[in-house]
């Protein structure tokens, strides 16, 4: 199954801070991760991760550097700051929030076509 682009946009900043909590890292890898822990159903294009890393770093939550490959293309690393930690927080905190009103909003019709149906077969 495909997960819809929709319903995860607007929340980039936080999947690539949350990758980052985990260590510094650069965008294949990141993309990666995100591709693999999706079970290969959700990966970022390649515009939006690195257009991503530019606003995050102009925000300083995040700080890029060059690895020092010996071998192959040279990495731009990215690592989270401090203030990237507490964005990544609020950012989570707002998440659940907006899961918790919409988890109401579409449970709503469901439980009440539910209690309806109940209704029905009680009068039966």
């Amino acid at each position: 199954m495909s997960i819809a682009a929709d319903l995860i946009r607007g929340h980039t900043d936080t999947i690539i801070l949350a990758q980052l909590l985990g260590g510094d890292s650069y965008g294949y890898k990141i993309n990666k991760a995100i591709f693999e822990h999706t079970d290969n159903s959700y990966e970022l294009k390649e515009a939006t991760l690195y257009t991503a890393f530019r606003r995050l770093e102009e925000a300083g939550f995040i700080n890029s550097y060059w690895g020092d490959e010996n071998t192959g293309a040279r990495r731009r690393y990215y690592t989270i700051t401090q203030s990237g930690r507490t964005e990544y927080k609020r950012l989570k905190s707002e998440w659940e929030s907006a899961k918790t009103i919409i988890d109401g909003l579409i449970n709503l019709g469901s439980e009440q076509k539910l209690q309806n149906d109940f209704g029905k077969d009680e009068e039966q």
